[in-house]
């Protein structure tokens, strides 16, 4: 007799995306759609034996920047190996569509500067076969990949395309500059994009150390986008912002989703700096949604964190002569040189120079620098830097640093968090992540390629805070909720998100016993050889994308059903897939 399905995952604890109890069962897949929940009589042609494990929809990651390498690359890693079916890239607003071709080189250094991709790499990866989004978007439906691909709109192409040098000269958009990017935000929301991005912040710097062009569009021309997206009947804003003025800055975001009727999100996190400053966005946020609007902060499930050791491209000896000596040289020859006794008195003795990078004080922040161990550790105890650490061995702290990033081959990293760290543990993020106001997000993955690795957030979210934290865990099926059905929901991906018959066959079988993170490694696989930050995860039985295994325990199938998603065109049609 003929198998019945072409998938059956069998006798699995289904965790369904709604958030509630798990419940034992079977799901059946044909033809790429989940046709049946529950008790499956029919046999599969393929059949998962998920007995003591979790079943639950694809993971959906609404904050990735792999503009770039979804157009060279068949498999997102790392995002593919932590669940992730679904990456929705083209945040921050930085991106390459639309563009002209005079315009392909500032277009890299911005994506470089913000995104921390090594220009050298988009130069060999991208084929620039395109100038406007629509056409963008038909080069990388060529791809196949190991997971669906969903692109938004960024405002810095956008602005660079419209208005030229001005742009580049932070000129303020005339009125007819305007109504030509709400024409183009019209036409790139009906060519499939799923929303539009732009960024407010300092931060935010190209290669060549200018700022975003976005940084300060008026009031007036970021309506006239979002109008661009009203006008299309579909898409979602997302921002990031400083908020130095918190008032005004909300007061224009209300303003924005109150006239155009499109979603706005914008990235959320605890400052160092101005810690509180999450709880007054928070507050703003739940204000303006119990008046009717739709306004949601991305928050991380763990600190944005830096990794500095010599694998990566930075350490607390980066900006000191006598390292950027021998910065060009390869890992092994470093240590060799490292290793040395009067070169290690020498680098020791030093101080950064004076062109120094902002953020080499940073670098050495060591009360916030932490060894990050293996498996890594991302609440580490106040105790556990290396500061106390040094404290301990009665050592000078640089000498300690020293020993720890040479040891084990030069492998070892430290972790050094940026934000949501301020009183050494997750209590501000597990605050955030509870809020109905929020969504999970802000993985970048396929960005920060050589300093941060955050793609992994989905197997945190599960191993850390629903299974390890001593205290203040989440309920593990909230938790698969938060990660597929409310991105899923939020922009506009109405087919996924659940397991449920009649929707999209993207799920993930999880042995919860053992889900774990591990160790971040340096390769050098990008085009013309270039580096980049890896981690693997544990604990992932099947990864099914589209009704096709595409990894059985890390192991990648070589299937490649992925594809662009196209958003909805107009208000109420639902998502296609190209």
């Amino acid at each position: 007799m003929k198998p019945r399905h072409d998938l059956v995952i069998r006798n699995g604890c289904i965790l369904d995306g709604s958030g509630g109890p798990p419940v034992e069962g079977d799901v059946a897949v044909n033809g790429g759609v989940i046709v049946a929940v529950g008790d499956v009589s029919g046999s599969g042609a393929q059949e998962i034996d998920a007995k003591g494990l979790h079943v639950t929809p694809g993971f959906v990651d609404i904050h990735t920047h792999y503009d770039g390498q979804a157009m060279w690359d068949e498999r997102l890693q790392p995002s593919s190996w932590h669940g992730i079916t679904t990456a929705v890239m083209g945040n921050c607003g930085v991106g390459f569509a639309p563009v002209r071709a005079r315009d392909h080189r500032q277009l890299v250094e911005l994506m470089e500067g913000v995104e921390d991709i090594p220009g050298a790499v988009l130069d060999q990866g991208l084929s620039w076969n395109w100038e406007s989004f629509g056409q963008y978007m038909d080069v990388l439906e060529r791809v196949d990949h190991d997971m669906d691909v969903c692109a938004q709109l960024a405002h810095a192409p956008l602005r660079l395309y419209v208005m030229g040098e001005r742009a580049t000269r932070m000129e303020a958009a005339t009125p007819q500059d305007i109504a030509q990017m709400r024409q183009l935000t019209t036409d790139a929301m009906k060519a499939g994009a799923l929303g539009f991005s732009t960024s407010r912040t300092l931060n935010h710097r190209s290669s060549t150390g200018g700022p975003i062009l976005c940084l300060r569009a008026s009031h007036e021309e970021l309506l006239g986008i979002a109008l661009g997206m009203q006008d299309a009947g579909c898409g979602v804003f997302e921002m990031i912002s400083d908020w130095d003025d918190l008032q005004a800055e909300f007061s224009m975001v209300r303003d924005l989703t109150a006239k155009s009727g499109r979603p706005v999100s914008f990235s959320l996190g605890q400052r160092h700096a101005t810690p509180n400053v999450w709880k007054e966005l928070l507050a703003c946020t739940k204000a303006a949604n119990a008046d009717g609007l739709t306004i949601r902060g991305q928050s991380p499930p763990r600190p944005v964190g830096v990794l500095l050791g010599l694998q990566g491209s930075m350490n607390p000896f980066s900006d000191c002569p006598s390292y950027r000596a021998i910065a060009h040289k390869t890992l092994a020859q470093r240590l060799a040189i490292m290793q040395e006794p009067a070169f290690r008195r020498q680098l020791l003795s030093e101080q950064p120079a004076a062109d120094s990078a902002p953020i080499a004080n940073r670098l050495r922040a060591f009360e916030y620098l932490f060894p990050l161990g293996d498996p890594p550790d991302y609440e580490p105890p106040r105790e556990a830097s290396i500061a106390h650490e040094a404290l301990r061995q009665n050592r000078d702290v640089k000498e300690v640093v020293y020993d720890y990033i040479t040891a084990d081959g030069g492998r070892n990293f430290l972790f050094g968090p940026i934000a949501n760290y301020v009183e050494f543990n997750l209590d501000v993020c597990r605050a955030m992540m509870a809020d109905e106001n929020t969504l999970v997000g802000l993985g970048d993955g396929g960005a920060h390629v050589s300093i941060i690795s955050d793609a992994s957030f989905p197997t945190y979210l599960l191993a850390h805070w629903g299974r390890d934290r001593a205290r203040g865990r989440f309920d593990l099926g909230w938790l698969v909720k938060r990660h597929t059905s409310d991105n899923a929901k939020f922009v506009g991906l109405h087919d996924r998100g659940f397991v449920r018959p009649g929707l999209k066959a993207d799920l993930n079988v999880i042995d919860m016993d053992r889900i774990a993170l591990e160790r971040p490694y340096m390769a050098a696989d990008l085009p013309g050889g270039g580096n980049r930050l890896l981690q693997k995860a544990r604990g992932y039985r099947a990864t099914i994308v589209s009704g096709a295994t595409t990894y059985i325990d890390g192991e990648a199938t070589g299937a490649l059903p992925g594809k662009l998603v196209r958003g909805p065109r107009q208000a109420g049609a639902s998502v296609t897939v190209s």
